[in-house]
């Protein structure tokens, strides 16, 4: 619960007059505003205070002082936290509430920024014409759980006060570009946090929101209900939390994460964020302190974390240490975008306005009457790897991969191998039904094949335009649904490229097989 000294006279404003019927919350314009923008220096103090340890403690608990280094808040513009939200943002200021997929894809696919896991595959896929609701599915995706959607659903959460069911049909447009099934429900579990924190007092029952929102037979909804359980058993003491969550949850199926400690998984970083909300008690400073030591995605987890307590709080009601080092930083854009803090959270005011009248609420002058929604799942649960798990994970340096040809490290990407020779190629046996190799797009790449068992079995273009700088965690290879046995696999140079290619070059990394089914 919140202590009454935490609060300020201007969230006090917050009338919170619930209908007889239950069923409407009364609220200044004000104080909307206030938790809006609550929301956003919240979500730019976390990932700023978390940025130096991020993946810097994988499967361990960050130890020893942390503060917010002095050239933290510098390099605000540069946070794809931010710009990708603001890039999304951006659909629905234009497009309204009711932005395609389509029109998500746009700003996505085609903004400036490097995008990086499931991101950056959604964008390699929608770039190859892949559609929009099928850019994040594991067919074509084998970053699907991946965060990538729970770092950027912020947007979303702080245009729907309070009501749940409709940031929900955003997330589904959204979400889907890059991310299926427990990637997708981790922007619907972050959304749904943001829009309990506009109505609630009691942190427990935001994150007890965010669950309800979540498909219960979820691997999403269980990691949660997990923490909440782990959190009435040990009340006082998060490590013993963070102990259960990584003895039972830390399994990743990410190319990066399989067979490792790394997990870039949004249900495990979700469980960081709640464990932050829970024993962080709606103190700003303890929230994004106790998701930041959890380690792995740990300036992802406070960002998150710290946005959800900067709404409940209110911007008036944050520390006066985390206002005043914000001030600096208020108006300054965020890289590749328009918005600043101060003018995204003016634009999600009034489409969280628009929102609320859509929604069958009502508002005049300084006042908004919410009617609320039930925080509740729209459908069945997706599951994106329903049985995979991975059984190799093989560098560019194993002697089990067969080089041939003229294969070259590039000291700037040391754990990739290049050619430009056409019938160069790269061999591996291996077991299971499933296999990944990473590769490079870059805008002098060409086209490259592969063959499994001595039979063609995909084709991809490498090429991508030279606005973008380096896309090196690329998918050149992504076979699944394979007979459950061995295999040979083979990757060749074809000496083809797209026309707009400015060479023939094929970059492949590391390579993962895997046994098990996915999404069909």
């Amino acid at each position: 619960m919140l202590r009454r000294g935490n609060w300020t006279s201007a969230l006090l404003i917050l009338i919170m007059a619930v209908s007889a019927s239950g069923r409407t919350v009364t609220v200044s314009r004000t104080t909307l505003l206030d938790k809006i923008r609550g929301g956003w220096v919240g979500k730019a103090y976390g990932v700023s205070f978390g940025g130096p340890t991020e993946f810097r403690h994988q499967g361990e608990i960050i130890e020893g002082p942390l503060v917010l280094e002095p050239e933290g808040l510098k390099k605000l513009p540069g946070q794809d936290d931010l710009y990708v939200n603001m890039a999304l943002l951006k659909a629905i200021a234009i497009h309204g509430l009711d932005a395609s997929a389509a029109d998500f894809a746009m700003e996505f696919a085609e903004g400036g920024f490097l995008l990086w896991h499931a991101n950056g595959q959604g964008r390699q896929n929608l770039l190859a014409g892949i559609p929009p609701d099928k850019s994040g599915h594991p067919l074509y995706n084998p970053h699907a759980d991946d965060i990538d959607f729970q770092i950027e659903a912020d947007f979303i959460g702080l245009v729907s006060p309070g009501l749940p069911q409709s940031a929900q049909k955003v997330c589904d447009r959204a979400g889907h570009l890059m991310n299926y099934g427990d990637g997708v429900y981790g922007g619907v579990f972050v959304s749904a946090l943001y829009s309990s924190a506009f109505v609630e007092k009691d942190i427990r029952r935001v994150v007890e929101s965010g669950l309800q929102a979540l498909p219960p037979e979820s691997g999403y909804a269980n990691i949660i209900r997990d923490v909440l359980r782990w959190h009435d058993q040990f009340p006082n003491d998060w490590k013993a939390t963070w102990r259960e969550i990584e003895s039972k949850w830390n399994k990743d199926l990410c190319p990066w994460g399989a067979k490792g400690k790394f997990n870039i998984q949004a249900r495990l970083n979700g469980a960081y964020i709640a464990l932050g909300l829970l024993y962080g008690r709606a103190d700003f400073d303890k929230t994004i302190e106790t998701s930041t030591r959890a380690g792995q995605d740990s300036d992802c987890n406070p960002a998150n974390a710290g946005g959800v307590v900067g709404t409940l709080l209110g911007f008036s009601g944050l520390p006066e240490r985390v206002k005043n080092d914000m001030t600096p930083y208020m108006d300054v854009r965020f890289d590749f975008t328009d918005y600043s803090v101060d003018s995204a959270s003016k634009e999600c005011l009034r489409l969280a306005i628009e929102n609320v009248k859509a929604s069958g609420g009502k508002a005049w002058d300084d006042t908004v009457v919410i009617k609320l929604q039930p925080f509740q799942a729209s459908g069945p649960a997706e599951v994106s790897f329903p049985t995979l798990e991975p059984v190799d994970r093989l560098e560019v340096t194993d002697e089990r991969i067969t080089w041939k040809g003229e294969w070259k490290l590039q000291p700037q990407y040391e754990k990739l191998r290049y050619s430009s020779r056409p019938g160069d190629s790269m061999e591996i046996e291996f077991s299971g039904s499933a296999i990944y190799v990473q590769g490079d797009t870059r805008y002098d790449m060409g086209i490259l094949e592969a063959l499994i068992d001595g039979k063609p079995a995909q084709i991809r273009d490498m090429y991508l335009p030279k606005r973008w700088s380096r896309a090196n965690q690329a998918t050149a290879v992504w076979l699944t649904g394979l007979p459950e046995g061995r295999h040979k696999l083979e990757v060749r140079v074809t000496g083809r490229k797209n026309s707009k290619a400015e060479g023939f070059a094929i970059g492949l990394g590391r390579v993962v097989s895997y046994r098990g089914e996915i999404a069909p």
